[in-house]
């Protein structure tokens, strides 16, 4: 995180031509922030109004009467913050769209909050003056409880009185708000409960409720700020200024100044400002926060780097190729951030059925109040006292609370593991996956040909008319043979070929000795002239090398063959490793679908532990063999997100893997940004894992609320069990959502 700017934790709007984008403090919850949202959707030009919950974040367009939205904020404890600039800052202030500067703006804010409280404030002062006011009330609560029976009564309802309002009075005064406007949400639950303990004379359990759900909400806040603060230490990778390098001259620039071409200089521990080229010196580049790998890579001129980077250990000339709102870093920020704000059906159906279950509760413990007492004869005090209790049951802030802080936490460990979801919907849907297909070239394998079988029939001249007449070729066939022959002998010297011809849809020809000899495809066999013996026995060998799926490369003279390579692309070291984790991960089929021919596929699949291959598929065939198994199963495509862009699309979940680039990060539902699958199965098992808190976190929400409810047919309901049962479902949502974001994340390196 940058040192340089030690304003507090505020951010100012970023705006463009169409929305303003605020940072908003003390958010209570998913259920409240939705309400407000709609609230604010309601005004002249708010119907595009968006006020995310999980990031904090208000957006709007610059036309709404910004009074009156920050009134609606403040109905509920809330408020927009604003942030003066620095002068360097001010001074660089752009007016982009959103959906460029975004990324950037977001960073920037979030370099400034890290670390300060902001996540959960309250309208008295934050979770540090939360903390003071709960624990001075606890104090009062256990001073007032020993001097029951001691002093007069009017002195112990004076003492629970003051308890009450130190730690519930936000509650209550949202809550008499909220019956004004006939608007039932969980501050309407619990001010009706008070103040119908108050009433009935029960002030003991009416303090322990205000101090309980006081402490139910600082937990609750506690735990999304704990998320929130995890994907703002992702998001703190982004500069803010750069050394920009003219004339011999260095003067510091902010990044949003910076345009493709300028030059830059970047001293050991600092960050590359955006993506480009190095033009001078060498040094090793730690790209984290872009890729999840820790360990730096040496990079020497001409390399490219990662905006977002660090140099660790030299001074590096860099040439930048892209503005910063362009570079894969900005582009990054921008997705995670974007993932954020997006809703699973999973939320979207809790949100739905907040929305109606907390007046139902409502009717329910009216219903119970007067029921028994009217048609009954029951006594009065004893089922008011139920109803109450069925108040606080009632409340809905652990069943709100299930989804987000898990889904936040999973998106957050992957994201810092160099894995882009770009939503929670694509969390929960990388979760359910039951099958996978992988394209061949680039992803199961490198797509790079190497050397795998050699038959020679004469030693003296084979490796050295090869390397003779390949060393000066760029044809990746060629630049696999040298590598293999490099190997073999690393001192070798090769003669210089002359009278070079190249012959198409054959390969090369050329003098080495004062003789004439081809290197090139099994077409070259037709120069040799005699000996059709030796010219029979050699097809054999190489139909048997084309029956394993290799590429032959050989060499022959004007009267014999000197002998064969046999090429195929060469498998990903950790291929096998990660289809063999997929499996036990829980991916029941894995399928290899590419436009190779079939021998060259069966045996990389043998070689990958792939169940099933297609080969020889257009890519038209690929996006109809991919909807056919996604009919049948969940299904995942991973490809190189370039020419399996039809395929990605049309499957489940898209995975694209291609370290940074732009159309990998355009076109998948999840990003590895690393150049390898290795990470892919922790990601599945850690998307697993999320799926499976929700799931937990759902059904103890709703089978504590209902055996509490089931305690009201006896009469067993108290206030006391009524507030555990609530607020014991919320801590173990929050802490069983923060799970996610502990351990050192090994499971998503294993496979590598």
């Amino acid at each position: 995180m940058s040192k340089d700017n030690h304003q507090p934790s505020q951010s100012s709007p970023e705006t463009s031509g169409e929305l303003i984008e605020y940072r908003v403090q003390g958010l209570s919850c998913p259920n409240c922030t939705r309400e407000m949202q709609e609230e604010i959707q309601k005004l002249d030009h708010g119907n595009n109004a968006r006020l995310s919950y999980n990031s904090g974040k208000l957006t709007l367009s610059p036309h709404v009467n910004l009074s009156r939205v920050e009134t609606i904020l403040k109905s509920d404890g809330a408020r927009i913050v604003y942030a003066p600039q620095t002068a360097l800052s001010a001074a660089s202030a752009e007016v982009q769209p959103i959906h460029s500067s975004h990324a950037h703006g977001s960073a920037q804010g979030h370099d400034h909050e890290h670390g300060h409280d902001h996540a959960h404030e309250r309208s008295h002062g934050g979770i540090g003056s939360m903390k003071w006011l709960l624990s001075i009330s606890a104090v009062f609560y256990l001073f007032t409880f020993l001097l029951e029976g001691k002093v007069a009564e009017p002195v112990v309802i004076a003492l629970y009185a003051g308890a009450m309002i130190l730690s519930g009075y936000t509650t209550f005064l949202r809550g008499l708000r909220n019956l004004t406007r006939f608007k039932f949400n969980m501050d309407t639950l619990m001010t009706v409960a008070l103040v119908g303990a108050v009433i009935i004379g029960e002030w003991r359990e009416a303090t322990l409720v205000a101090i309980l759900f006081g402490l139910n909400e600082l937990l609750e806040g506690y735990g999304m700020k704990r998320a929130r603060q995890s994907m703002e230490a992702l998001l703190a990778a982004a500069p803010k200024e750069a050394e920009l390098w003219k004339d011999g001259q260095t003067q510091r620039v902010p990044i949003e100044s910076l345009t493709p071409g300028d030059v830059v200089r970047v001293r050991p521990g600092e960050k590359i400002p955006s993506d480009g080229a190095i033009t001078q010196g060498t040094g090793a580049v730690n790209e984290a926060a872009i890729t999840g790998e820790s360990v730096p890579v040496t990079k020497r001129e001409g390399d490219a780097v990662f905006g977002g980077s660090v140099s660790t250990d030299g001074v590096l000339y860099i040439a930048i190729s892209k503005a910063y709102e362009d570079s894969s870093l900005a582009k990054i920020m921008h997705l995670v951030q974007e993932a954020q704000d997006s809703k699973t059906p999973t939320e979207l159906f809790i949100d739905k059925f907040a929305k109606y279950y907390t007046p139902a509760i409502m009717i329910i413990a009216l219903a119970v109040t007067l029921i028994p007492p009217l048609l009954l004869n029951q006594p009065w005090m004893t089922w008011i006292y139920q109803g109450l209790s069925i108040l606080i049951v009632g409340c809905p802030c652990s069943l709100v609370l299930s989804s987000p802080i898990a889904l936040v936490s999973g998106m957050t460990r992957a994201a810092r593991n160099g894995i882009l979801i770009k939503g929670g919907v694509h969390l929960e849907q990388l979760g359910r996956l039951e099958a996978i297909a992988f394209d061949k070239t680039g992803t199961l394998t490198k797509g790079e040909p190497a050397v795998y079988a050699e038959t020679v029939y004469d030693e003296t001249k084979f490796y050295a008319v090869v390397g003779a007449l390949e060393q000066s070729s760029l044809h990746p066939l060629a630049k696999a043979v040298m590598k293999h022959l490099e190997i073999k002998n690393p001192q070798c010297m090769f003669n210089e070929p002359q009278q070079i011809t190249v012959l198409p849809g054959e390969g090369i020809r050329a003098e080495v000795g004062g003789k004439l000899f081809w290197v090139g495809s099994e077409e070259v066999l037709k120069h040799v002239n005699g000996q059709q013996d030796h010219i029979r026995a050699v097809e054999d060998d190489i139909r048997r090398m084309k029956a394993q799926g290799y590429t032959i490369v050989a060499a022959v003279s004007e009267d014999r063959v000197l002998g064969q390579f046999g090429l195929a692309d060469e498998i990903r070291p950790e291929t096998a490793t990660v289809v063999r984790k997929l499996h036990e991960a829980g991916i029941t089929d894995t399928v290899m679908l590419t436009g190779d021919h079939e021998q060259s596929a069966q045996a990389i699949a043998k070689q990958s532990g792939v169940a099933r291959v297609f080969a020889s598929l257009l890519p038209e065939q690929k996006v109809a063999k991919i909807k056919e198994l996604s009919s049948r199963k969940k299904t995942g495509m991973v490809g190189d997100g370039i020419n399996d862009a039809p395929a990605l699309a049309a499957a489940d979940l898209g995975i694209a893997m291609g370290k940074g680039t732009d159309s990998a990060i355009e076109t998948a539902d999840v990003v590895l940004m690393q150049d390898h699958l290795g990470k892919l199965p922790g990601a599945i098992k850690t998307a697993r894992r999320v799926n499976q808190i929700i799931k937990w976190n759902i059904g103890l929400s709703l089978s504590l609320k209902a055996i509490a409810l089931l305690l009201t047919i006896p009469g067993w309901l108290t206030l006391w069990i009524a507030i555990i049962s609530d607020m014991g479902a919320t801590i173990i949502v929050t802490l069983l959502g923060l799970t996610i974001l502990l351990g050192k994340d090994q499971e998503l390196k294993s496979g590598y």
